[in-house]
């Protein structure tokens, strides 16, 4: 027998004529059926609507979020809309007991005209409901034709399971006939997954209720603010979109005379945010939550292991769980890791400074002392900085054999930082030895050194690991070597670090790549200096092989750059060129911003590129190279500078300029043979450029013959000084080597060919240049050609020379379909490089691909592409896209 919603009631509440009274006897209270009102600066947020309207498809929608999310609100304002009714009911402690819920929800029904048969009917018990009036408000509900919307706000405050259970069976028996929306800052206590599963679930949460920048910006104008979508960026970014929290800047913004500027240094513990905080959250905690609170605001993230560590007791986890639980401004970052909400974190450090004056020193140095425990270098030193304890921190550096961070590009300017704040009254072996790191990181020789020997004097004092502390010493020693051009003391340096690896446990090299590649590249680099190019090369070739992703990524790129400087010193260009790019990617490739390493990878890109005239290319190398931020400032990229700016210069035809450019200003300890022969010879070429041949050809005598690239360049000065048998003779004392590429033996070529051309021997001199030609073209090795003079042009214009040379030293010939005419312009004798990204556009333009299809293909911008596209025209003498794809095509780049 079905039992009706009315018999039910009967038996449980007396008859009544209005229902106007609750189980107790005591009137309704009308507002807790009113929707709440929006204050006239609510902003409606379209995405959130979109969103809610689907709570009249679903048996339960719930919105939870913290205290002032804007989850009431939201609602309310929804519902205002809605063309049907909507049962609200804000829940209130009386709701504790089952009676005295159910006779509230069922009145909600009455206001908004959806009663349940009788109106009098009500539950006479305010502590219990009969399960058959449970059953026959459920059946009534599923009854009828039209779904009954019903809003709970606060629902949090239901703390009793059985009215939990009780509702959960209405909502399960009324089946289309209930739409249920709990607005809450808590997780109800209901089957959620089993509504989840079924697709039955509306939910809105804390995430999704924050503000976007956007939405912040329409909310600061509808309260009279306009402001830049920065600044209402940085403001979300400190509320996290908190929306009580927005409201509340707004206002106090309009009573500041500069709104923007509070925005955006405005104090969370002095302003009515903080009010609302502690009002809403702090004081509703327990004592022993309250002083938890205090406590791990001096914290970042925390787990409750890290938390019983600063509270001294066992209870975080449970604590930390209901809070989030709560949502009581900690957020869940998974796997047991919390976080506090930035303003709630500002507040409660202002709090505890007030309440516990002194704890807040201890407490970091309790957290620098777990997280040092549990491996977790960054939050250790930014903790035992906070501390003040300068000789823990630095000895957790040292210890974790973390010195090379310095020098990675990685964390360099926030170590930088961090012990900047480091007084001189720190005076253990760790923190000397991480001053001289940071002196060293900056080229600071003097200031590092000085450091580095006081810290090697007491390296026999309390450290926890005197091999870390030792192998710390050799790489530094080895970067001083470097900045100093010493290859005895780079050598010394890596053998005493090859001594402490062995006492150095196997978990930290392997933890700490960067290490052993930074010493190896500090040790290449120096061989590199003293013109032992072979052992460079090994030890730099390691550096490359090394692992290590983006933690080796600058002695990596620092050693391709330098491999690639010893490909062109060796006459190699393209091969240099190869390596420099790749080093140049290799940043590119981590999306990482230029890193602070040498930039020698450019330097060598910009003497390829004066080698092949691309004389505005090696120009903006060199431009770009002294605008990246490196921190190494060594002989070897002064020298890698010098000669290719000199070079650049003597090509424009500068010598004086060239001269300034080659002078060396960095004073080393030992002398490089391949450095010091490049500045006589560019010095040589000033003295021939302005008619003084002896003095030029003094100075070449000091050239020596075992530098092949620079003996090479000085019999072409001899020559031009008038001096053939010197020039011969110095090429004669070359010793033929394998290593030598086409950069020295096209200009070797063309010395012996000018030679056999002075002496009347044109056939020899022909076959000479016939084979220079053929070793260049691949290389696109120009300047050799332009710097030989005028003997040499008569010989190009005949036929076998001209063929040779046709298409990437001189112009091709005309094609059939082009009109010729006196005004048709010449192409330009050389056409300076493409670079990889134009050479991808210009395949695309050759397939016919529009802008957009090309921008799309290659994932860049359209303005991207229209930019590649200005450089193309320019670099090829064209000014449209068919003229441009033909003469790449007559130039062989297609």
């Amino acid at each position: 027998m079905v039992v009706s919603a009315v018999s039910a009631f009967e038996e449980y509440a007396p008859p009544s004529a209005d229902g106007g009274v609750d189980p107790l006897g005591d009137p309704f209270l009308r507002t807790r059926f009113a929707l709440p009102t929006r204050p006239g600066a609510f902003l409606r947020r379209q995405r959130l609507n979109r969103h809610l309207d689907q709570a009249l498809g679903a048996p339960l929608t719930m919105v939870n979020g913290s205290a002032g999310a804007g989850k009431t609100l939201l609602v309310a304002d929804w519902a205002a809309h809605l063309d049907r009714p909507v049962a609200w009911l804000t829940i209130e402690s009386d709701e504790q007991r089952p009676g005295m819920f159910w006779a509230y929800l069922l009145q909600a029904l009455r206001v908004c005209g959806m009663p349940l048969s009788d109106p009098a009917a009500r539950p006479a018990d305010a502590g219990r409901v009969d399960h058959r009036v449970l059953s026959a408000i459920a059946g009534e509900l599923n009854d009828r034709d039209q779904a009954a919307t019903v809003v709970l706000d606060e629902y949090d405050r239901v703390s009793a399971p059985e009215v939990a259970e009780q509702l959960e069976f209405v909502l399960n028996h009324a089946r289309e006939g209930l739409r249920l929306i709990l607005v809450t800052r808590t997780e109800p206590m209901l089957p959620l997954h089993r509504y989840r599963v079924a697709g039955a679930l509306t939910e809105i949460r804390g995430a999704e209720l924050a503000f976007t920048p956007e939405e912040a910006l329409d909310l600061l104008e509808v309260h009279g603010l306009r402001l830049p979508l920065d600044a209402a960026r940085a403001l979300v970014d400190r509320t996290r979109g908190w929306a009580a929290g927005l409201r509340l800047c707004a206002l106090a913004a309009l009573e500041s005379p500069d709104p923007e500027t509070y925005l955006k240094e405005f104090e969370a513990d002095r302003s009515t945010v903080a009010d609302f905080l502690l009002a809403e959250v702090l004081k509703r905690q327990t004592e022993q939550t309250e002083d938890l609170l205090l406590r791990v605001s001096v914290l970042e993230r925390f787990c409750p292991d890290l938390v019983n560590a600063l509270t001294q007791r066992t209870d975080a986890e449970r604590i930390l769980a209901r809070l989030h639980r709560e949502n009581a401004f900690v957020e869940d970052l998974g796997h047991c890791w919390y976080r506090l909400h930035p303003l709630f974190g500002e507040i409660l450090r202002a709090h505890l400074r007030v309440r516990c004056p002194g704890l807040e020193p201890e407490l970091h140095r309790r957290a620098a002392l777990w997280l040092q425990r549990s491996g977790s270098l960054p939050e250790t030193l930014a903790h035992g900085a906070a501390a003040g304890d300068w000789d823990f921190t630095a000895g957790a550096l040292v210890d974790d054999l973390a010195i090379g961070q310095f020098f990675t590009g990685l964390r360099s300017d926030d170590l930088t930082r961090l012990f900047s704040r480091m007084g001189p009254d720190a005076t253990g072996p760790a923190t000397e030895l991480v001053r001289a790191a940071r002196d060293l990181s900056h080229s600071d020789l003097d200031r590092g050194l000085a450091h580095l020997h006081h810290a090697e004097e007491r390296l026999t004092g309390d450290l926890s690991d005197p091999a870390a502390a030792q192998l710390s010493c050799a790489l530094l020693e080895a970067l001083a070597a470097r900045l100093a051009g010493s290859p005895a003391q780079a050598e010394q340096a890596a053998e005493t670090a090859e001594e402490a690896q062995q006492d150095v446990p196997a978990h930290l090299l392997d933890k700490h790549p960067e290490l052993p590649a930074l010493l190896m590249a500090h040790l290449g680099t120096t061989r590199l200096w003293a013109g032992r190019f072979e052992e460079a090369q090994a030890a730099l070739s390691t550096v490359v092989r090394s692992p290590g992703g983006a933690s080796t990524l600058v002695p990596r790129e620092e050693s391709m750059g330098h491999l690639a400087l010893i490909d062109y010193l060796n006459g190699w260009p393209g091969r240099a060129e190869d390596k420099a790019l790749e080093a140049v990617t290799e940043t590119e490739r981590f999306s990482l911003d230029h890193p602070s390493g040498s930039g020698i990878e450019r330097l060598v890109l910009a003497a390829v590129a004066v080698d092949r005239n691309e004389l505005g290319r090696a120009q903006a190398l060199l431009d770009e190279a002294a605008e990246l931020p490196a921190a190494i400032r060594d002989p070897v990229t002064a020298a890698g500078r010098a000669i290719a700016t000199a070079r650049l210069q003597l090509a424009r035809g500068d010598p004086r300029a060239a001269v300034e450019a080659a002078a060396q200003a960095v004073s080393t300890a030992a002398a490089s043979p391949w450095a010091e022969s490049h500045e006589v010879l560019v010095v040589s070429a000033a003295h021939l450029a302005e008619g003084r041949s002896e003095t030029a050809a003094e100075l070449l005598r000091a050239v020596p013959g075992s530098q092949p690239a620079c003996a090479v360049e000085a019999a072409r000065l001899h020559l031009v000084a008038g001096c053939p048998d010197a020039a011969i003779d110095l090429l004669d004392s070359i010793r033929a080597d394998s290593r030598t590429g086409p950069g020295v033996t096209v200009r070797a070529a063309l010395v012996r060919a000018q030679a056999a051309h002075g002496a009347g021997d044109s056939a020899t001199a022909r076959a000479l240049v016939a084979q220079s030609l053929i070793q260049a073209r691949h290389e696109r090795l120009r300047r050799p050609f332009l710097e030989a003079g005028q003997w040499i042009r008569p010989l190009l214009a005949t036929a076998p020379l001209q063929q040779l040379a046709e298409g990437w030293l001189v112009p091709g010939t005309r094609r059939h379909d082009e009109p010729a005419g006196p005004g048709m312009p010449l192409w330009p004798l050389v056409v300076e490089e493409l670079s990889r990204r134009e050479h991808d556009v210009l395949e695309r333009l050759a397939q016919m691909m529009s802008t957009d299809e090309i921008a799309a293909d290659l994932y860049v911008s359209v303005n991207t592409v229209k930019t590649h596209l200005k450089s193309l025209y320019r670099k090829l003498g064209v000014n449209r896209r068919s003229a441009a794809v033909h003469r790449a095509r007559d130039l062989r780049l297609l």
